[in-house]
């Protein structure tokens, strides 16, 4: 049977319609925490490298910045140092969302001090003692008579409410703590100034700066794995929806073998074993 020059007109544009996602470049937003962003970017550019179709933005400003980010809309992906906060979660809830949690790897945050400071471990409640303002000069240490500087990251980052939550315990941080907006501003503040002492993601350590035990144990992938450094969190990806697409592929990408490796590679530790990253993102 012949078919009206319309139909084969319809049929053939239905075609056309129908392979067009096939084709188009697939664009993801991703924006959150500082600490997560080096190891996502880095990620981005191994996958994008293997996936021209795809197009995958990565940007900073802190866990809180991203998660409300998720839920307005402006993007597709959070990055988060902490778990989402019951507030967050509410939100989502008000919104018709649900923030769904993608654990990608492991971080310690490590304490740090200028190189030529020979404080080698800080018990849990000094570095809270230091960071409250209770105790204030370097010689109160072991030291030479200098003024201590505590640093912090600001009230919107993750690694802020893991460092809060866990050394703070409730106290306020001293007003002469200076309040810094990322890791990398942390870290360039205490290795040029012998007084200071601050914190960063393991990853983000570098020469520069000495790393300090706390309660004699070092921040290292054994330590997180064996739960005794008492500064370790997981790192989040955050979702308002089930993934699917590129940010499905993509999430496969971070939890496989090769993924894992950049993790290592990056200063973070991986997601321990392969069960265990296929509970994450379950099939």
């Amino acid at each position: 049977m012949l078919l009206p020059k319309n139909a084969l007109l319809i049929g053939l544009l239905g075609c056309v319609i129908l392979s067009f996602p096939i084709l188009a470049e697939e664009y993801v937003a991703i924006q959150g925490s500082t600490t997560v962003l080096p190891l996502v970017q880095v990620l981005a550019e191994e996958y994008l490298a293997e996936h021209p179709e795809a197009d995958i933005s990565v940007s900073g400003g802190g866990s809180g910045v991203g998660i409300t980010a998720l839920l307005d809309g402006v993007v597709d992906v959070a990055m988060s140092s902490r778990e989402a906060k019951e507030k967050e979660i509410e939100a989502a809830r008000k919104k018709g969302k649900e923030l769904i949690p993608y654990i990608i790897a492991y971080d310690a945050i490590a304490v740090i001090v200028h190189p030529s400071n020979p404080v080698e471990n800080l018990p849990l409640e000094t570095l809270r003692k230091i960071y409250s303002g209770e105790i204030t000069n370097w010689e109160e240490l072991g030291w030479r008579r200098m003024p201590i500087v505590p640093i912090s990251r600001d009230f919107a980052s993750g690694t802020f409410e893991v460092f809060n939550k866990v050394v703070l315990k409730g106290k306020e941080v001293t007003p002469s703590a200076l309040m810094l907006v990322s890791n990398l501003a942390i870290l360039q503040e205490v290795s040029s100034s012998p007084g200071c002492i601050g914190y960063v993601g393991l990853g983000y350590v570098r020469e520069s700066v000495k790393v300090v035990a706390i309660d004699e144990v070092f921040p290292s992938s054994e330590s997180v794995r064996g739960g005794v450094y008492p500064l370790s969190r997981p790192l989040y990806l955050y979702l308002a929806h089930p993934p699917e697409g590129v940010i499905r592929d993509f999430l496969d990408f971070i939890l496989s073998e090769r993924g894992q490796r950049i993790v290592t590679e990056t200063g973070f530790i991986p997601v321990a074993e392969e069960k265990e990253r296929e509970m994450v993102l379950p099939k």
